[in-house]
């Protein structure tokens, strides 16, 4: 019998278990947690990006109907809605950050565009370029654009030779690249 295992499921794996929890040890994010884990937020986080779901129902109801499958992700069942929004509004920020940089070193390590060269330049080559994220102005006033418009601007920097981002910045819309660039 063939092991199978769900495209969700192999990319949970691609973040070690016991490295999440270190990272959440070191940046004490589960010290006032009670029963909420920092993996089940994660998870419930990821399946959002993946599933493209737009609102904390979707995230609940998504996982809601997966009930089999939740033990092989490491949940014991899916979050609320609002206790998922109070831990997005209390857990450090920190501990995600930590996250993007060890998986992003764990990735570099594998060596996984080795291969790829079809350009050759003396020095490295690095993109640099931004979006911007329009938001409603009612529901995020922090994030003034115009008069009418909110918005955020996400500046990556990018290394051409694995594809892999070096740097990730999120600010306010109206703030220009190279103000950025220079960090």
């Amino acid at each position: 019998m063939g092991l199978s295992a769900s495209l969700f499921n192999q990319l949970l794996q691609q973040f070690p278990k016991p490295e999440f929890q270190r990272l959440v040890n070191q940046n004490r994010a589960e010290s006032k947690a009670k029963g909420f884990a920092c993996w089940t937020q994660f998870v419930s986080m990821l399946f959002c990006q993946v599933a493209r779901a737009d609102s904390l129902r979707e995230i609940s109801t998504g996982l809601a109907c997966c009930v089999g499958k939740l033990s092989h992700l490491g949940l014991k069942k899916a979050p609320p809605r609002s206790t998922l929004s109070y831990a997005n509004m209390h857990r450090p920020s920190e501990l995600y950050r930590d996250l993007f940089y060890s998986a992003l070193s764990s990735f570099r390590e594998r060596k996984m565009f080795e291969n790829r060269k079809p350009f050759r330049f003396k020095n490295k080559l690095m993109s640099f370029d931004s979006t911007t994220i329009t938001l409603a102005l009612s529901a995020f006033p922090w994030a003034k654009y115009r008069t009418t418009k909110g918005g955020i601007k996400l500046h990556v920097l990018m290394d051409n030779a694995d594809l892999i981002p070096d740097f990730v910045h999120v600010t306010e819309a109206r703030v220009n690249d190279c103000k950025v660039l220079r960090e």
